[in-house]
């Protein structure tokens, strides 16, 4: 993970614009666009071979990634609103969709990811739960951490009466 500490400055990805990255099964990168060069900072050597995890800022709870975890292993995709950390120690929101890259004999051999700018409305509904999220895993096991704080957002979800893939839309972006 980037042990660069956040500057508090926000950077925002340009409407049109898309972070592409393909990972390997282990999540280390084989392959990033430009945008996502330029948001994270990071020349195209640096990246490439590295954990995806490299651009992970301190804010996301590790619950995000479990839940993510938990929808690849079993062949679903995945839609995130994610807090990224640059090089410089910058920040930026993407909402993104991870999905399984499969060989030429319908196996796993990889993940695609493609991040988008985020709709304001969805930042600041995402951010307050993020931090309950990260209050959570702080109070609790380190082993269930992650587990404990993805499914107290599941429940918050549910509450709503929506599916966890009809909230991530509903926030928009």
């Amino acid at each position: 993970m980037n042990s660069v500490s956040g500057s508090g400055r926000e950077l925002t990805i340009d409407q049109d614009d898309f972070l592409v990255s393909k990972s390997d099964l282990k999540g280390c990168l084989t392959y990033v666009n430009r945008t996502f060069m330029r948001m994270s900072g990071y020349p195209e050597y640096e990246l490439l071979g590295q954990q995806h995890n490299i651009i992970r800022h301190p804010d996301m709870p590790r619950g995000i990634f479990h839940l993510l975890w938990q929808r690849l292993t079993s062949g679903r995709e995945c839609y995130l609103y994610l807090k990224n950390l640059s090089r410089e120690g910058d920040f930026y929101w993407a909402f993104t969709h991870v999905s399984i890259a499969l060989d030429e004999d319908g196996r796993p051999r990889g993940y695609f990811s493609v991040g988008r700018k985020p709709s304001h409305r969805g930042v600041e509904t995402i951010t307050p739960m993020y931090e309950e999220m990260l209050r959570i895993e702080q109070r609790s096991d380190a082993k269930r951490a992650a587990e404990l704080s993805s499914h107290w957002l599941l429940q918050q979800v549910a509450e709503r009466g929506l599916s966890y893939e009809g909230f991530m839309h509903s926030l928009g972006y």
